[in-house]
């Protein structure tokens, strides 16, 4: 067994080994990725987006982007490392084969008075007799001696030849990589192994345990409050109006704890005063409408000013209270409103559908909040059906500059989207009264905006038609494209000060009867997950068809490519209804860009289930067997335009119950569904 002082020497080089096999590979595999990352902008460079300064690399910024918890952890557990290694080197002593002739101080084969001589020279300065510390004493007798012993000695001679001791065969030893205190257990060395063991195998582990308990029975996955999606899930109706989405919007709990100062009423009373005419007063009597407006709950009435002074853009004007308190809403922004959306869709009927008409109405306030555009000019007037809500998301853009261009007969966005490059550029600069620096920004933004295009089939797996009560495999892609050639960008959104991915939502949905059979959310950003998700659904679906290898093959690969070229597979399922033909439409949603969004018309249409029950074969008489799903014809597709945000009032919002639930009291049925509402959508 080696002795506790070897023991202690090991314990650095263990620590060091451990701390080496799961560092060394991370940093490996950290660099590799940041050398091989993609360079290429994916960020807006018209000249708005850069006086905003929210992508300038500057040394602080550089700074803070590195100085993330990961980073920091790596960087430190190396600076252990390197204290280590050098700790090693210098006190550590290695084991080393036994050399007379080097602790001698003399060149091998010296004859026998020089060996006495220098044996004698050393005794003077390690002797016992002639030197008192222990250490001196140790190396006497451990080396000094059995060095001389081994030269002059015939028998020590002859085992230093053979085994290269003077004491013969050396047996192995092993020992505990443990320090040296660890190892007595004498009096207050084992009160602290007690302790370390406790405190490290007990108490630590308890004390995660409580903060993670703690903290999951107060927020969602997703960091949302359980609160906040139970108020979210309370408050959402199937008829809810775009226009109240933001009243549910802001009741969110991060939203109402958020403090509530005395100093902040003036600055909110002037706010209140610019961002009057977006707050749906009735100017009949508005006075009564402004008394009621400011009887709301203090949090309610703070929150609404300040998203509307977002989308306003006047928050230039706020305080400096008022605007962390602001940028705090925006950084919280996103994350409610994908909950918001998740709430919307989620299943409430038999045949598991959510609701479209809130859906849209949360995508499209989360349009608005990034692009900084009032609700208001979403609007229909001037000629125009959709509103000027999408050309004031364009830089230098305005209502006037609409009106003027709106004289050479562009009236909507895609007529914009549609024209020339040379005459766009001649538009903007005669009619708007653009500089070309203007007009060459407006060109920037344009191409940074994602074409969609959608393919949608609906089809159960290895069957012919669809019957009722089967369930049904959507398959869509979703086709995107950029005049810029990008895949995934950050939008332009220069009021918006944080990075904001774009999210897009495709909903296959029943437009009359207001119901979403599908839903799920997109990202074009993490190629690697597209192209994996993609080949392992149509690998399986290949192989429940019971095709062959090389068709599985080359169906993958055809989808790896589409994956590649802009493409993202979305798969969905849903449970086929009665009897019919159903006219559905596949909505593609951004929740970053106003204008973008898409929808493309399908029929499906449902068979009675055959009394045998086969599938495939031939049917009853009289029957026939026709294709589930048809593409609608482009002359019947009239009833089935863009679909048109509705700002109407709702009549069925009560203001007692908006109070009861600022003030956290809910109903039986908003508490019991918290824990649903928070889950991901089928």
């Amino acid at each position: 067994m080696a002795t506790p002082e070897e023991n202690g020497s090991l314990f650095p080089i263990f620590i060091l080994t451990m701390m080496a096999l799961s560092v060394v590979p991370y940093t490996i595999v950290r660099l590799s990725r940041s050398v091989t990352r993609k360079t290429r902008t994916i960020h807006c460079q018209c000249s708005v987006c850069s006086r905003s300064g929210k992508y300038k690399r500057s040394i602080l910024k550089r700074i803070s982007n590195f100085s993330t918890c990961s980073n920091l952890t790596i960087l430190l557990l190396w600076v252990i490392m390197v204290i280590l290694v050098y700790y090693i080197k210098h006190t550590s002593r290695e084991i080393q084969p036994f050399e007379p002739f080097s602790i001698l101080g003399l060149e091998p084969g010296v004859s026998d008075s020089e060996i006495k001589k220098a044996y004698r020279k050393l005794s003077i300065l390690y002797h016992p007799d002639k030197n008192p510390d222990p250490e001196a004493h140790k190396y006497f007798v451990e080396f000094i001696s059995k060095a001389y012993q081994a030269l002059t000695d015939p028998i020590s001679r002859e085992n230093y030849e053979k085994y290269g001791h003077p004491d013969g065969r050396q047996g192995l030893e092993m020992g505990i990589a443990l320090p040296k205190f660890l190892l007595n257990f004498d009096g207050a060395s084992g009160g602290i192994l007690l302790l370390g063991i406790v405190g490290v195998c007990i108490l630590l582990p308890l004390i995660i345990a409580v903060i993670y308990l703690s903290r999951s029975a107060k927020y969602t996955g997703n960091y949302v409050m359980h609160q906040t999606l139970s108020t979210y899930f309370y408050f959402m109706k199937p008829s809810l109006a775009p226009s109240k989405v933001m009243d549910v919007f802001i009741k969110a709990a991060e939203y109402v704890e958020m403090p509530i100062r005395r100093s902040d009423t003036e600055p909110l009373q002037k706010l209140f005063v610019a961002v009057r005419s977006e707050l749906n007063l009735d100017l009949k009597n508005i006075k009564t409408e402004q008394a009621k407006f400011w009887k709301q709950h203090p949090a309610l009435v703070k929150m609404e000013l300040l998203v509307q002074a977002q989308l306003t853009r006047e928050s230039a004007s706020l305080s400096s209270s008022l605007l962390s308190d602001f940028k705090r809403m925006l950084e919280l922004a996103p994350r409610l409103l994908e909950e918001l959306v998740k709430i919307a869709v989620l299943p409430r009927s038999p045949l598991g559908h959510g609701w479209l008409r809130p859906a849209i109405g949360v995508v499209e306030l989360s349009q608005s909040i990034v692009q900084a555009v009032p609700l208001s000019a979403r609007k229909a007037g001037g000629g125009n059906s959709e509103g000027i809500a999408a050309f004031l998301q364009l830089p230098h853009f305005s209502e006037t500059v609409f009106k003027k261009i709106a004289r050479k007969k562009v009236r909507t966005f895609q007529d914009l989207r549609d024209l020339g490059i040379q005459e766009r550029h001649e538009l903007l600069i005669h009619a708007a009264g653009f500089s070309d620096a203007e007009a060459h920004d407006t060109e920037i933004v344009l191409e940074m905006m994602p074409s969609i295009t959608l393919e949608v089939t609906c089809e159960t797996e290895g069957e012919e038609g669809i019957q009722e009560g089967d369930l049904v495999t959507m398959y869509a892609w979703i086709n995107l494209s950029r005049r810029n050639g990008l895949i995934g960008a950050l939008p332009h959104s220069p009021y918006y000060p944080f990075h904001k991915e774009e999210n897009f939502w495709l909903l296959l949905a029943d437009p009359v009867s207001n119901e979403v059979w599908v839903s799920q959310k997109v990202n074009f950003m993490d190629e690697a997950a597209a192209i994996t998700a993609a080949s392992k659904a149509i690998q399986e679906t290949k192989e429940a068809l019971g095709a062959s290898v090389r068709d599985v093959s080359s169906a993958v690969i055809k989808a790896i490519e589409k994956v590649k070229s802009g493409s993202r597979l979305v798969m969905g399922k849903f449970q086929a209804p009665a009897e019919g033909t159903y006219n559905l439409s596949s909505y593609c949603l951004c929740d970053a860009w106003i204008g973008c969004d898409t929808k493309t018309n399908l029929k499906i249409k449902v068979l009675k289930r055959s009394r045998t029950g086969t599938r495939g074969h031939a049917v009853e008489e009289g029957s026939v067997v026709e294709d589930g799903i048809e593409e609608e014809e482009a002359e019947e597709e009239e009833g089935y335009d863009d679909y048109e945000s509705e700002y109407s009032d709702d009549e069925d919002d009560e203001k007692e119950q908006n109070n009861k639930a600022v003030n956290g009291v809910l109903n039986e049925k908003g508490h019991t569904t918290s824990e649903s509402s928070g889950s991901d959508e089928e």
